[in-house]
């Protein structure tokens, strides 16, 4: 079984988002935000995680085709359970073989070594890295939510959520 971490970087310290990552034996950092970048904390962006993360031992990752923010790609969305335009677009794209194929490449990186996947947001269940870890949990994964003072927690897949003939499928209940 694979295992994924996932971190937000929210408003911490780079040396505090490298103490976090080095205290969970994370090697491989994969950033999933469609723009790997930050206004607020130049140190978060792309350019500069690329530079200073492997001074910590840590190898870093830019995957565009986990980046949030998508635009609709269907007229019916089989997503049904989902209210908020955003995360359904991101729930459909999930569906797509960019996405898979981003998903397989993730998966490759953790079978190898110890890997997290991290957007801006501090919790996970307020933004597109719950909808990767139902993903990952789907398909046979394990994924550990890095939390602030506290031990990782084990990702459950969202009652909302169904696998249909392989595809994950938000299609029961109401969710966001």
């Amino acid at each position: 079984m694979t295992t994924f971490y996932t971190i937000g970087h929210s408003t911490r310290s780079l040396a505090e988002l490298i103490e976090v990552l080095q205290a969970h034996g994370i090697k491989n950092l994969v950033d999933i935000r469609a723009f790997p970048a930050s206004r607020r904390l130049p140190y978060f962006n792309r350019e500069s995680l690329e530079v200073e993360l492997p001074h910590a031992g840590i190898t870093y990752f830019w995957e565009p085709h986990m980046g949030g923010r998508r635009k609709r790609i269907t007229k019916e969305s089989r997503n049904t359970a989902i209210r908020s335009d955003s995360f359904r677009n991101y729930a459909d794209y999930m569906l797509t073989p960019e996405f898979q194929q981003a998903a397989a490449d993730v998966k490759k990186l953790a079978d190898e070594r110890p890997t997290a996947y991290m957007c801006a947001e501090k919790l996970y269940f307020q933004c597109h890295r719950m909808m990767v870890s139902d993903y990952y949990v789907a398909h046979g994964g394990q994924v550990l939510h890095i939390l602030d003072g506290n031990p990782p927690k084990p990702h459950t897949l969202m009652k909302e959520a169904n696998l249909v003939n392989g595809e994950l499928i938000y299609n029961a209940g109401q969710l966001f």
